[in-house]
């Protein structure tokens, strides 16, 4: 460590170094070493021909992006350290996949080879921290590559024994309000910071696209609500609520990364509500309104006594069936959308409606797509590349809207945001709650418990996929805070007569991979792909994005030029995307491959090819009978069915072997174990 330190003091390091191969790093750096006076002009040519020679022998990349080149001849009189960071990734043939962008040089007299040893086992440890390489790519001078040091050397030096709460948030106090205490006490060291961290230029390119992706399913969802509840709730009041409690939850909650709205599952238990109260003639909103103050106080109970750690009996099993359900809903309503439209041709909507609609569609898709991994291009300068990525999904939502305003000769359905601001139905604002019969008000506890189990797991099956290893979040978890704020803002939707929220996990999913730094494996002979090395935890973009929401409602004119076509290829980009990383779908696709073509994963390593196949089965099955229960009758039922996979997945524990389930269900990839392919 002190080698290092010491170079980087010294002020040796090149930064942003502009090389193609290996060969052209090295003598480009040796040339900026005799630059700069640290080598002898004379011992140049030497010098790179020892360190070419060293590549030719045995290559240096040790993989973590980093490749250690050294060499050692009578002309170099001292040890030499020396950080060069490359300004665009090489794929050397690391290890680990990972292209190369972090050289460290180590120069020095022959008998200089054992005291450099200990220099190349801290390299070696230092670059295996994920945040230090993130700081590394982020570092603009030496100063800033010695903090990231500092940081370094601060978290990973031994602390004293002390009891503290475990940081993730599930552990189970026995104290009332323990675990919410705990949460804030976790949280609270880090607000300033969460708005801090926000002023970046990621994090406007995560606003604009979370904006245009959080809007449309509201208005999605409101105009669908309208028709179920014969307008008594709509667009409007899914907007207002949108705005408000986003707003809200981004300045008190514990985990800000989780975007609030509007779910199927609560859509259909407000419309199965709105027709029991037809039938039995009692008026819908103070109905509505009781059920929904019930199911608050529930939630606040479940927050204050610690309910959330029942979570700890959720696995992986059950995140990865829950987040593919929540994808294919994205890109099955999409899909079933543009269908629609060929389905729906009148007198005023031609074929050039469809076949224009299903253009944009597309067209959105893959531009989105396409800019979000132009980063790994090798076209443009490094700062455009990253800002195409980052503003990717925006971009493509204005240029397919755009288009569609040129081709204004065809009619097209757009964005259904209403004229003017107020409620669907022109209600007062406010629900009478008294105009509720006396036992609506104390029957309502029964639907209630329903509600309260539906929004107890959605909320908490998306924190913990937020939260999840995989995404290299340092700020902490905060379930049952998050319960409490969910609880509380849903007393508020019900006195308003405003649809409930809560977490939507691709929505939240997406929100992480527009603020997540990653890093490519390549793959050989296969498609690479990114690992999250880094993600931007602020408040800063949920508060943006919500507070854009609300003002929408003051420009809903404007809204109404964006054609919902984009909007569902939008859909179908954040269904795809929240796909990347689930392991279930990873495992599914084996179905297809060639065996002697696996990738070699840890689980395929530990785990017989069967039971993997049986595992990825039995997930399959509960994904199905998920789906069947969302779009049946019973519908109603679809909380329960989900708590059901629990003991689904306790039953797994006697079909197969406790050490393969373990591999399969790894809370994440052991440490040094990241996927590995073969040819």
């Amino acid at each position: 460590m002190k080698k290092l330190k010491d170079a980087l003091n010294r002020g040796h390091i090149v930064l942003d170094l502009v090389a193609s191969d290996m060969k052209s790093a090295i003598q480009k750096t040796v040339l900026h070493m005799v630059a700069d006076g640290i080598l002898p002009e004379q011992t140049a040519e030497q010098v790179t021909a020892n360190l070419l020679q060293r590549e030719q022998d045995f290559p240096t990349t040790i993989g973590n992006a980093t490749a250690i080149p050294h060499a050692y001849l009578d002309d170099v009189e001292e040890q030499i350290v020396l950080f060069v960071r490359l300004a665009r990734p090489l794929n050397l043939g690391a290890p680990d996949g990972i292209p190369t962008q972090f050289l460290f040089f180590l120069l020095g007299p022959p008998g200089s080879a054992s005291n450099h040893l200990d220099t190349l086992a801290y390299v070696a440890r230092l670059m295996s921290d994920d945040v230090f390489r993130y700081q590394a790519g982020e570092a603009r001078s030496a100063d800033d590559l010695l903090a990231a040091l500092d940081h370094y050397t601060e978290r990973t030096s031994p602390k004293p024994a002390v009891r503290e709460p475990r940081s993730d948030g599930l552990v189970y106090t026995g104290q009332f309000c323990g675990g919410l205490r705990q949460d804030v006490a976790r949280r609270w060291p880090y607000y300033i910071s969460d708005f801090r961290d926000g002023i970046h230029g990621k994090c406007v390119g995560s606003v604009l696209f979370l904006f245009f992706a959080c809007l449309a399913p509201a208005v999605t969802f409101g105009g669908v609500m309208a028709v179920q509840t014969g307008g008594q709730i709509g667009a409007v009041e899914m907007i207002t609520a949108s705005a408000l409690c986003g707003v809200v939850f981004a300045l008190f909650s514990g985990q800000p990364l989780v975007i609030l709205g509007g779910t199927g599952p609560l859509l259909v238990f407000t419309a199965i509500l709105f027709r029991l109260c037809s039938d039995m003639g009692v008026p819908f909103l103070p109905s509505y309104g009781w059920v929904g103050l019930w199911s608050a106080g529930f939630l606040l109970i479940l927050a204050v006594t610690d309910a959330s750690c029942l979570m700890r009996y959720f696995t992986r099993f059950t995140d990865e069936i829950f987040s593919a359900l929540i994808s294919i809903i994205f890109i099955y309503e999409a899909v079933k959308s543009l269908v629609h439209i060929f389905e729906d041709l009148d007198v005023k909507k031609h074929h050039d409606t469809a076949l224009l609609s299903l253009l944009l569609a597309l067209g959105t898709f893959y531009i989105a797509m396409s800019l979000s991994r132009f980063r790994r291009s090798s076209y443009l300068r490094p700062k455009i590349r990253e800002f195409l990525a980052d503003f990717g999904p925006a971009i493509a939502l204005g240029a397919m809207t755009i288009v569609s305003v040129w081709l204004h000769e065809v009619s097209l359905d757009v964005l259904p945001a209403p004229d003017v601001f107020g409620t669907t139905s022109g209600r007062p604002w406010t629900v009478n709650l008294w105009a509720a019969p006396l036992w609506v008000r104390f029957a309502a506890a029964g639907p209630a418990v329903l509600v309260t189990v539906l929004v107890f797991l959605d909320q908490n099956i998306t924190a913990r996929i937020v939260n999840s290893p995989d995404h290299r979040l340092q700020k902490g978890e905060a379930y049952h805070l998050d319960l409490g704020v969910v609880g509380l803002l849903m007393a508020v939707c019900s006195l308003f007569g405003l649809p409930w929220l809560v977490a939507a996990t691709v929505r939240s999913l997406n929100h992480i991979r527009s603020l997540a730094t990653t890093e490519e494996v390549v793959t050989p002979g296969k498609e690479s792909r990114d690992r999250v090395i880094h993600v931007r935890e602020n408040r800063l973009t949920g508060l943006a994005i919500h507070l854009l929401i609300g003002l929408s409602l003051l420009l809903l004119s404007l809204l109404k030029t964006v054609p919902m076509a984009v909007l569902y290829g939008m859909f179908l980009f954040m269904g795809v995307v929240s796909m990347s990383g689930n392991q279930f779908f990873e495992r599914l696709s084996l179905w297809l491959k060639d065996p002697t073509l696996y990738p070699v994963t840890h689980y395929i390593r530990r785990v017989p090819r069967w039971t993997i196949h049986g595992f990825t089965l039995l997930q399959l099955a509960c994904l199905g009978t998920l789906w069947f229960v969302k779009t049946s009758e019973i519908g109603i039922l679809f909380p329960i069915f989900i708590a059901l996979l629990v003991p689904v997945r306790l039953l797994a524990g006697r079909l197969f072997a406790p050490e393969h389930l373990s591999a399969l269900d790894a809370e994440a990839e052991p440490e040094g174990e990241e996927t590995h392919w073969v040819a």
